[in-house]
């Protein structure tokens, strides 16, 4: 697939990253020179000085064959612009980053008039993700799979954990379980019997969600029931992100805060929220957070446009008795440090964002899909294509590459946790857990065929787009 992205920032970057393990022709449009250096060093990619608002430099682009533009600057309008302007000159389809909450009621309306396919906006979708966090009840990450029945949970081990220094083939676990990846200092393992598990590793384990649920008690983690979901959530930082969030949190009927250093932007945040208590101050005031009795919350989400901060005001709540901590970050390189300093979660609009348009971009037979630990892994539910080399024949046959796991199998209502000789059929949903830079040999092993069906004609398939949970 011809694919042109306009802005390389950190969503940008990390489309090109994730899209050219899958081998599609990249061009990159970016006016800073030195983002224009960066690729150039690291990517086999075609990497263009300007401006993408130019109808110059998209047809230099060669936008009229491309199958699709993606544009992702920090201009919403710009960004419109260019797909205007490309869908003009010929591209097939387009997808449009648009972040102001003015906008938001009009999104329809550009899809429609404006010929925009899709529209993502980063913050009202972090949102979504943190209010799915906020209400699932782990403390930690989960995220569920084929309609609800199958679970993902990160288990953080320490040095009292029973599955610490063990062989992965020495424990007992349920049938329907499986340890799907291990993350160890930065690095993601899809494991086999004879790997060994560590103090400060994070799992990622995989099976029937009553299962994991059951698996988690027996590990100590705490399960909140229905009657403990957050009532009461503290957030600090009042930028897009946390008004999204506070609109979702008050249809909710739960008790909002929101503490910002700003006060023009505490005006508008309270002209534009209903029942939210909007303070001013920092954040940062350790005496503020006691006053705010940070203790007795149900949930604190540190979402102020700073990592740093945001991490260490995540660590601070927590060791002052929130129950339930979120910290939204952008730098990939931050993952392995969130791992093991007992943030329960961590949210990135760049992966949330583009997690989307990947999705998108795939098509096929993709259900749902969720990219962890930072990007490096993917978990994808897939309903297999005909004449897939995967279907009707043991799994033990096919090869498959050791950076890919079948976790799940869904047949007629009931999971499978499949072994070498289970065998999956073109009307299964499966689970795969897979390394990104194997994501192309899952796309063979499914015959997952791109180009065939355009963007538009997938956003209308209910089948494809109906019952995927936000992730």
């Amino acid at each position: 697939m011809k694919i042109v992205i306009i802005g390389a920032g950190k969503v940008g970057y990390q489309l090109v990253e994730s899209l050219l393990n899958e081998n599609h022709d990249i061009t990159v449009i970016d006016n800073s020179q030195d983002v224009i250096d960066k690729l150039n060093d690291n990517f086999d990619v075609l990497a263009i000085k300007g401006n993408g608002v130019s109808s110059q430099l998209l047809v230099k682009s060669d936008c009229a064959n491309a199958d699709l533009l993606i544009a992702v600057t920090n201009s919403d309008e710009a960004n419109i612009v260019s797909c205007i302007t490309a869908k003009k000159l010929g591209t097939k389809s387009v997808i449009a980053r648009v972040r102001n909450p003015e906008y938001v009621s009009e999104l329809k309306f550009m899809q429609k008039n404006l010929d925009i396919e899709f529209i993502i906006n980063p913050e009202l979708a972090t949102a979504q993700e943190i209010m799915r966090l906020l209400l699932n009840s782990y403390s930690s990450y989960t995220v569920d799979f084929a309609k609800g029945r199958v679970r993902i949970a990160k288990v953080q081990i320490d040095s009292h954990s029973s599955l610490a220094e063990r062989q992965i083939k020495d424990i007992d676990l349920p049938e329907s379980i499986i340890i799907a990846a291990i993350s160890r200092n930065g690095r993601v393992i899809i494991p086999n019997g004879s790997d060994y598990i560590y103090p400060k590793d994070t799992l990622y384990v995989l099976g029937e969600r009553i299962s994991i649920d059951g698996f988690a008690r027996t590990l100590g983690l705490p399960i909140a029931h229905d009657n403990d979901k957050a009532r009461n959530v503290l957030i600090i930082g009042g930028g897009k992100t946390a008004f999204y969030l506070a609109k979702e949190l008050e249809h909710a009927g739960v008790n909002v805060k929101i503490i910002e250093e700003n006060l023009e932007r505490c005006r508008e945040l309270a002209e534009g929220l209903d029942n939210t208590l909007v303070l001013h101050g920092d954040g940062t005031d350790i005496e503020l957070l006691k006053t705010e009795n940070v203790e007795k919350m149900d949930a604190f989400v540190a979402a102020t446009g700073f990592d740093e901060e945001n991490l260490l005001l995540s660590l601070l709540a927590k060791q002052l008795g929130a129950k339930k901590v979120i910290a939204k970050v952008s730098r990939s390189s931050y993952t392995s440090v969130i791992e093991t300093i007992g943030i329960d979660n961590a949210v990135s609009p760049k992966l949330i964002t583009a997690r989307d348009i990947l999705r998108l971009i795939r098509g096929g037979k993709i259900v749902s899909m969720s990219l962890l630990i930072g990007g490096q892994a993917e978990v994808i539910e897939i309903m297999p294509q005909e004449g897939a080399p995967i279907i009707n024949k043991p799994l033990k046959d096919v090869g498959i590459s050791k950076g890919v796991m079948i976790g799940a199998i869904f047949r007629n209502g009931k999971i499978i946790i499949p072994k070498g000789d289970a065998i999956i059929s073109s009307t299964d949903r499966v689970i795969v857990f897979t390394l990104e830079s194997h994501i192309d040999k899952v796309n063979k092993l499914f015959n997952l065929k791109r180009g065939g069906v355009s963007i538009h004609e997938r956003l209308n398939s209910s089948q494809e787009f109906g019952d995927a949970a936000p992730l």
